[in-house]
């Protein structure tokens, strides 16, 4: 009985631990998404790589996820194409043929074995085109961004919405962002993630307000494979180029 409580004891001070500590740091608390637990809200952001030859994913794709993936962390895919009419980019990957679902697999089980989430990001190219041939503007971006917003609250079983911040200036070697996203986060009724320049501190910031549940990271993922835990620790991070 002694020994029992004794462990018990010992497992509590280690839980009071861990939830100090994701106090302390709030990209480490963990969140509910859906029926998704997250240890952290550190989130791999969706990155085209265009490495995929003939639309099929390559082996070296399970070394690159695998190395971002942590137990209970969230990675997003790069674009992946829906239709051989539909991808859009040169070697991007697909879903729409046996051969990329089954090449797909060893990558997807080597994320699953390290304990994390991995979601596609399904990509149709559509209406998208280079500015040369899009001389048209939005003239009132938040109106258009609200109205889009109240439609995705009219589907309850979606997960989240991801948001980039739609401008980003570097003030003294530091990327300043604006936090342009505000209204649309009110709005929308479930996770929200924010991206774009956000660096360890702006991201603890912006959780710890509220102003994103998660905060999704490009390319400070891709110089840092371990970027979770450098930001637990506060350890120094790789530049990118």
């Amino acid at each position: 009985m002694s020994q029992y409580l004794r462990a018990s004891h010992v497992d509590v001070k280690k839980v009071a631990a861990k939830e100090a500590a994701a106090a302390a740091i709030p990209l480490m608390a963990p969140y509910k998404m859906g029926r998704f637990e997250l240890s952290h809200r550190v989130v791999l952001a969706p990155l085209t790589r265009c490495r995929s030859y003939d639309h099929v994913p390559q082996p070296h794709a399970a070394l690159y996820y695998s190395q971002r993936a942590t137990n209970g962390g969230l990675l997003i895919s790069e674009a992946t194409g829906v239709s051989a009419t539909g991808e859009g980019y040169p070697e991007i990957p697909g879903v729409w043929t046996r051969q990329q679902v089954k090449a797909w697999k060893p990558i997807v089980d080597a994320v699953h074995r390290k304990g994390a989430l991995f979601f596609c990001q399904l990509a149709h190219v559509g209406r998208a085109s280079t500015n040369d041939f899009m001389d048209c503007f939005d003239s009132n971006p938040e109106a258009l961004g609200s109205y889009m917003v109240r439609q995705l609250n009219k589907h309850p079983e979606l997960l989240y919405c991801h948001m980039v911040e739609p401008r980003m200036a570097t003030v003294e070697g530091r990327r300043k962002i604006n936090h342009g996203l505000l209204p649309f986060r009110k709005q929308f009724n479930g996770t929200f993630i924010a991206s774009g320049g956000y660096d360890r501190e702006e991201g603890n910031k912006v959780v710890d307000d509220g102003y994103a549940d998660l905060v999704a990271y490009g390319r400070l993922f891709l110089a840092n494979p371990d970027l979770p835990r450098r930001f637990e620790l506060n350890a120094p991070l790789n530049k990118y180029d």
